[in-house]
């Protein structure tokens, strides 16, 4: 189970951690704390001397409710930033979390090595096309509507079946346009009530019938604050606690704020797991 990055091949079967780098000033947990070179530096060299394999950079916030961006402002914040971890972190590999495929084209041409797509293509229609034409793994993400609307999409005959379908169906058209390392993201609050993502939680080993690596992002996530009462300051026990259980259930990447923690649940899930 190995994706290539930028001609280095990386082996998931042996899970991955990816730090969430956030540079919009209204994302719910990190927003606006990296809005200076020197912040953002600091924060990339940390995250990569604890572990992380990715980093995951993001423009646009996808909270319910998020503001809208135009892509040229998402552009604008986005090419400096990844010019600048590359000059300074030459061999790391930038995930973009972008929906736009004229913001992931000029990423990648600026060295970005993954996209990760909320919308699995479904927010643009050129964006299957230039995954395929750029050759880089794509994270495609379970979503309905868009940020400001999925929270009002959350009704399914059959959640697993359902977000199973939508994935076999995208997978199909990625495939078609020539995709060849696909991640899946079953999307955890996106387009689901609490009830459901914790639904999802306890069925996530079933997705190994899709056979492609998973991704799964909860850090700090309200599914977690609001059901222990908490804020997402103090999610951090309960987001280790769940990446735990998604690494027992077949997850392949944790995406995460914490890397350290979620580097601890690799090493000891590792430890316990049949070799």
């Amino acid at each position: 189970m190995t994706i290539n990055c930028k001609g280095q091949l990386i082996n998931l079967s042996q899970p991955k951690v990816m730090g969430i780098l956030n540079v919009t000033p209204d994302s719910f947990f990190d927003g606006g704390k990296y809005n200076a070179p020197e912040k953002l530096l600091a924060q990339a060299e940390k995250m990569l001397s604890q572990g992380a394999t990715f980093i995951d950079v993001g423009a646009y916030s996808s909270r319910p409710n998020a503001n809208f961006v135009s892509e040229d402002e998402e552009l604008k914040r986005l090419i400096p930033i990844v010019e600048l971890l590359l000059k300074e972190f030459p061999h790391s590999l930038l995930s973009i979390d972008t929906f736009r495929s004229k913001v992931a084209k000029q990423c990648v041409d600026a060295g970005a090595a993954i996209i990760n797509d909320i919308s699995a293509g479904f927010l643009d229609s050129e964006m299957l096309k230039t995954i395929g034409k750029l050759n880089v793994p794509y994270i495609m993400m379970h979503m309905r509507g868009t940020p400001q609307t999925m929270q009002q999409l959350t009704n399914y005959n059959d959640l697993f079946k359902d977000i199973a379908y939508y994935f076999s169906e995208r997978i199909t058209q990625a495939k078609a346009h020539g995709i060849h390392d696909i991640i899946i993201d079953p999307g955890f609050g996106f387009a689901k009530t609490m009830k459901q993502n914790y639904e999802l939680m306890s069925k996530l080993d079933l997705f190994k019938i899709i056979d492609r690596p998973m991704l799964i992002g909860i850090s700090r996530k309200s599914m977690i604050y609001k059901l222990l009462e908490t804020t997402p300051d103090q999610a951090l026990n309960g987001t280790t606690i769940l990446n735990t259980i998604a690494l027992q259930k077949g997850a392949n990447i944790l995406r995460v704020h914490d890397v350290k923690e979620a580097m601890e649940c690799v090493k000891l899930i590792t430890e316990i797991t049949p070799k």
